[in-house]
């Protein structure tokens, strides 16, 4: 499927109506299915879609490292993507104990959870990780349009990507929704074996609990967000030692939680 296609409209600009073509991210249902048995559908951009499953279940703690998801096949379905993953035994029997089936959407990463045990769920310490200062930060996020190369389409996605401790960018990964991007970025660095503390993350959103979660769960020692954090992310970041940034922009930032070299 892909990931932007070409639509016309009519544009209204002082005073006067044309015919344009535009140029519009595509989102579709993604059904991850583990051994056979479906477990969850979201809302997102059809590409990189192996990455976002593998991810998904590093971030979310389905399983505890990539060498327990042991196959993954993609098919195209009538209305969407499918994704089948064939997960270790003892990680299977693990997640139907959760009973967790929710619907997602492209805003909420939480929707269907059933209980508050399972939205707030224990976060591991997270490393120290390599020293950052402040430059590397800017730097990351001023390299990183450039490499917008679908939101430079379409202007509707977002991005979340892995920066060295100087700045470099090493991956990027785009999505309508914030939650998926960084899951995308996750599941890159996983299958590419890039090592969780030995860098930062950033990301073209607001920092919610959920891209908290996703971070620290993984082993992420800092997050830095373009927006604003939430209340309780900033909670969670200082509970399990990541260190959390927002409003990174303009030459300018806020340390929430945990500090910089």
């Amino acid at each position: 499927m892909q990931e932007a296609m070409s639509y016309t409209g009519r544009r209204w600009r002082s005073g006067v109506e044309s015919e344009v073509e535009d140029t519009v991210a595509e989102e579709v249902p993604v059904a991850l299915v583990y051994n056979g048995i479906s477990h969850v559908v979201m809302l997102a951009t059809p590409a990189d879609v192996e990455e976002f499953a593998l991810g998904f279940s590093l971030s979310e703690g389905i399983v505890g490292a990539a060498r327990e998801v042991r196959d993954i096949e993609v098919r195209d379905a009538a209305d969407g993507v499918e994704v089948n993953l064939d997960i270790a035994p003892e990680r299977f029997m693990a997640l139907k104990a959760r009973r967790r089936n929710l619907a997602g959407r492209t805003g909420c990463g939480l929707c269907g959870t059933e209980s508050l045990e399972q939205v707030l769920r224990p976060l591991p310490r997270v490393p120290a990780g390599a020293g950052v200062a402040p430059a590397a930060i800017h730097a990351a996020f001023g390299a990183l349009q450039q490499r917008q190369r679908l939101h430079a389409l379409t202007g509707a996605v977002h991005a979340a990507a892995w920066a060295t401790p100087r700045g470099g960018l090493d991956l990027v990964r785009e999505d309508v929704g914030r939650h998926n991007a960084l899951d995308k970025l996750i599941g890159a660095m996983a299958r590419r074996r890039v090592a969780f503390d030995a860098g930062f993350a950033i990301i073209t959103s607001r920092a919610s609990c959920e891209m908290v979660q996703k971070a620290a769960t993984t082993g992420m020692p800092l997050l830095a967000a373009i927006s604003a954090p939430t209340g309780l992310a900033i909670r969670l970041a200082r509970d399990c030692g990541l260190t959390l940034i927002g409003f990174a922009r303009g030459g300018s930032h806020v340390v929430y939680a945990g500090m910089l070299a």
